[in-house]
């Protein structure tokens, strides 16, 4: 059932309202006016370009193609509501065209020999492993000025976030390129994140969120009666992804030694290399050729290309283990991920990694 509409236009004269003060406690004791100008500046345009999802599917003049994605959409926000007990509000029954490809670019930076990410606060998200821009030109801006102080750096787009239920958030253009499946898993991500955040522990929320999305579209195919997704393809991502969890793991080992600079970097360079050449003779003698990650790997390769991997992945298989214990209850599932969350970050980690161990073959 789709609720009505608070009125849009008395929304948008509220937040012209709110944005300066919003803007202010943003600004209060910062160093960048002009990065947090543009966040303010870039949400309160995304706001102001939100439409009921329900007047997009019902006006004959839309594009009929968008009509049929948003009708889909629909389907599984009820049932991300309704069978994973995400929230059920107005998030994703809107939507919004940005006219770009994506929402927000992310800039990652690390120091040349580390993969600590360089992290950045917020008032409401807390420390997050990455800066936004909502302009690509200012992302690739910042990531100049970084690699000029000697970080390794990385631009990722971003096709959705989550304001963490602050605002309704639209379904945007940006997340309807790879098809109804694929906008079904980002709203069932998105709206993990609405379900449950924790402050200052970006790969916490991530690898949950990922999770969310992960299980949330296995029962989502059941649902509708279609059969799993290719284990072939599902075997061969988490093979890459554990291959990537293993260069970060030496490269860690690595940057603890007590060696010359030179000599760090050239074995810096040497994993990398490692890497490919594991990748390539996986994918030929195990995929049967199949290049779906060639384009990844063949691109320049350092520190900040492979922290999303960390950040998103490193406790799925925990919290797939915390999924079986509570036998596949999504209610009791969300109570004991508040638990963990709950918990002291030297904690948490201990309890994750406990969890991990779980993990059946």
């Amino acid at each position: 059932m789709i609720r009505p509409f608070p009125s849009l236009g008395l929304l948008d004269r509220v937040l012209r309202v709110l944005f300066p003060g919003v803007l202010f406690l943003l600004l209060n004791g910062c160093s960048s006016v002009s990065y947090y100008s543009q966040l303010a500046s870039g949400q309160l345009q995304l706001l102001r370009a939100r439409e009921p999802v329900a007047k997009v599917i019902a006006d004959p003049n839309r594009d009929a193609t968008l009509r049929a994605h948003l009708a889909q959409s629909q389907k599984a926000r009820d049932f991300a509501s309704q069978h994973l007990h995400l929230p059920d509000n107005q998030s994703y029954r809107l939507y919004a065209d940005i006219h770009r490809p994506y929402v927000v670019w992310n800039v990652f930076a690390t120091p040349e020999f580390s993969l600590s990410p360089q992290n950045h606060c917020f008032p409401i998200a807390g420390c997050v492993a990455y800066r936004g821009y909502y302009s690509q030109s200012a992302a690739r801006g910042e990531a100049a000025i970084q690699r000029l102080q000697g970080m390794d750096v990385s631009i990722g787009g971003v096709e959705a976030y989550s304001t963490l239920g602050w605002f309704n958030d639209p379904i945007l253009n940006s997340m309807m390129g790879w098809g109804d499946e694929r906008l079904a898993t980002l709203i069932f991500h998105e709206l993990g994140h609405q379900r449950f955040y924790v402050k200052d522990d970006t790969e916490f929320n991530e690898s949950y969120a990922t999770f969310v999305e992960q299980e949330g579209t296995r029962q989502w195919r059941a649902f509708r009666g279609l059969p799993p997704e290719n284990d072939a393809q599902l075997k061969r991502r988490d093979q890459f992804i554990q291959l990537i969890l293993d260069t970060r793991a030496r490269l860690e080992k690595l940057y603890t030694q007590q060696i010359p600079i030179e000599q760090m970097r050239e074995r810096k360079t040497a994993e990398f290399e490692r890497f490919r050449r594991d990748y390539r003779e996986m994918r030929n003698s195990q995929w049967a050729g199949d290049k779906r990650y060639d384009a990844w790997v063949n691109a320049p390769l350092n520190n900040a290309r492979l922290l999303p991997f960390g950040l998103y992945d490193q406790w799925v298989p925990a919290f797939a283990a915390l999924f079986r214990q509570v036998g596949g209850d999504w209610q009791k599932f969300y109570a004991q991920v508040e638990k963990l969350g709950g918990l002291p970050a030297d904690k948490r980690k201990t309890a994750l990694r406990e969890l991990a161990a779980l993990r059946s073959d």
